[in-house]
């Protein structure tokens, strides 16, 4: 919903007059809202009603309480038994190429190659020539005998359209010979650091490139124009606020993307806080900008992102041991280790936060001990640096977060995503310590949730209900999957609230419901501390509430 629908949004709501008919008092709220309210404040966790003025809450507590601040033009609304909680913030997003995936090719459920093939020729048969085809999210695990895919599939169905369509996890795509050659790769090239170029039997270039092997390709596709990347912007925060989310930690955002987001900032557009994190290789223009630009509640740069290793479905992931099921690879480092050093070292000197990836064992383990020791070198400071994904860790690098005091920001839809095959990629040992919420939470680390967009769905209520449940998509796991590392359902809202507004450094403004934080709300139709937690993946957001203003009612 835009901001302009709000006026037919208000005639849903039931305006409450004062006894007597009397003027609005000066204390009058501008919204009430009235539920079972979980507000994210340990010292009051539970209450009746919310009211908000202005941009602000203004107070919390039971009904009478709160009915005492109606006025004549008083806005109400009631969500009975369903929850009221703050709003939801997604910790790891690729925020604009979700709203450029919603306009593309869906490849994500194409359950067979023939399908996949399909999707993608019709798909040109919209386009112009020359206009390329990217995004589509496909997972070859779907697939009879997880064939990776080869460009002889859609060859002949894109004869006039550059294609470069990835994995759903970002870590491989698969670009069309006419693809290939605008990026000026042969079967000749040679092998590319950090990366991997598939090859068959002959030697030739089967179009799959992996992880830094894409960037020739990358380089070579147009900028969008500004007209489209605003509507991009547009779907992704009306896709955002559909599904309760308040705030979002944009990652691996380029000059373009954020140039985008400052147009839609000051055209008072924005209805998502948008933190935002460049590539960490540019930390000094990100030092720089951050001086002339240090941004808002609504925009703001705070840090950088960069990569240790690849992902487990792309088999780069970093790991002390070869895969079981690829047993000549352990995986692969996507950034150098002294470049690594060097530039997390100097960003922290800059004040920046840093936020990495690193999904392997090793990655992991090297990435905990270059944040030590940069630490230990620069000296004390409210650094919070994150580690993004944190997947597979050794048992003894899980108290370590706590004791570096690094936020583990991590995705619980990738443990019912990856939990189908992943022991297959590992093996049973290394799994046990696989998405290890619990372990973490229990070391006393700080646990924030995001989804990484599109590598996962956008919704927070798919994300509680996976580290709920660990309930494997494909229904074979029904008591979770690597059960010993499920987590409670309060324990998943505050990784979705109070925690990223923690990691974010935001937590006195946002992330729990209390007086004089900012009046960010979601309402779901049920009580998810009260339903059966099978349940958890049928909720519902009924309302979006950001700065005190409807953004999103259900229909």
């Amino acid at each position: 919903m835009r901001l302009t629908d709000l006026a037919a949004t208000a005639a849903l709501f039931t305006a409450v007059p004062l006894a007597g008919g009397c003027d609005r008092p000066a204390s009058a709220a501008d919204l009430i809202v009235y539920g079972r309210v979980w507000t994210g404040d340990s010292t009051r966790p539970w209450a009746e009603a919310v009211a908000i003025r202005g941009d602000t809450i203004a107070a919390v507590g039971d009904s009478a309480e709160i009915a005492a601040m109606a006025g004549p033009e008083t806005q109400v609304l009631q969500n009975g038994d369903g929850l009221v909680a703050p709003g939801f913030n997604d910790g790891h997003a690729h925020f604009l190429s979700g709203g450029f995936q919603l306009a593309s090719v869906n490849l994500r459920d194409a359950a067979t190659p023939e399908e996949f093939t399909r999707r993608i020729k019709e798909f040109a048969a919209t386009l112009e020539p020359g206009e390329w085809i990217l995004g589509g999210d496909w997972d070859h695990e779907l697939w009879p005998g997880t064939p990776l895919p080869e460009r002889s599939w859609i060859d002949s169905v894109t004869p006039n359209n550059p294609v470069f369509v990835n994995r759903l996890d970002g870590h491989m795509a698969l670009a069309n010979s006419l693809a290939l050659k605008l990026a000026g790769l042969t079967d000749r090239s040679p092998a590319i650091p950090g990366g991997t170029m598939v090859r068959d039997a002959a030697g030739h270039l089967t179009g799959l490139l992996k992880d830094n092997a894409q960037d020739p390709v990358g380089r070579v596709i147009p900028d969008a124009s500004p007209a489209r990347s605003d509507s991009a912007l547009a779907r992704a925060l009306q896709w955002a606020n559909q599904h309760g989310i308040t705030g979002v930690s944009a990652v691996s955002v380029s000059h373009s993307e954020l140039a985008t987001m400052e147009r839609a900032h000051d055209r008072g557009a924005l209805t998502v806080r948008i933190t935002a994190y460049p590539m960490l290789s540019g930390w000094q223009w990100v030092a720089n900008y951050r001086k002339e630009h240090p941004g808002d509640q609504w925009l703001r740069v705070l840090g950088v992102k960069a990569f240790v290793d690849g992902s487990l479905g792309s088999t780069t992931a970093l790991f002390y041991q070869p895969y079981t099921d690829a047993p000549n690879t352990s995986g692969l480092m996507v950034t150098p280790e002294d470049s690594l050093r060097q530039w997390i070292g100097a960003a922290d000197s800059a004040g920046l936060q840093v936020a990495v990836h690193a999904i392997g064992d090793r990655a992991n383990a090297l990435l905990l001990d270059i944040y030590d020791s940069v630490a230990k070198v620069h000296g004390p400071r409210d650094r919070r640096f994150r580690v993004e994904h944190a997947q597979h860790l050794r048992p003894s690098d899980i108290p370590r977060f706590n004791q570096l005091g690094v936020i583990a920001s991590m995705q619980p839809y990738h443990a019912i995503d990856d939990g189908r095959w992943a022991e297959h990629r590992i093996g049973p040992e290394r799994i046990k310590t696989t998405y290890a919420f619990r372990s973490l939470l229990d070391a006393g680390a700080h646990l924030s949730f995001g989804s990484d967009w599109t590598v996962a769905p956008l919704d927070p209520l798919l994300g509680i209900y996976a580290a709920v449940t660990r309930r494997t998509i494909d229904g074979k796991n029904p008591g979770g999957w690597v059960p010993e590392q499920k987590i409670t359902v309060e324990e998943a809202l505050r990784a979705y609230t109070v925690e990223n507004a923690y990691s974010v450094f935001a937590e006195k403004s946002r992330g729990q419901l209390r007086p004089g934080m900012l009046a960010d709300l979601v309402l779901v139709d049920r009580d998810l501390t009260k339903v059966p937690p099978e349940t958890l993946d049928s909720a519902k957001v009924r309302t979006t509430i950001v700065g005190g203003r409807v953004v999103y009612q259900a229909p």
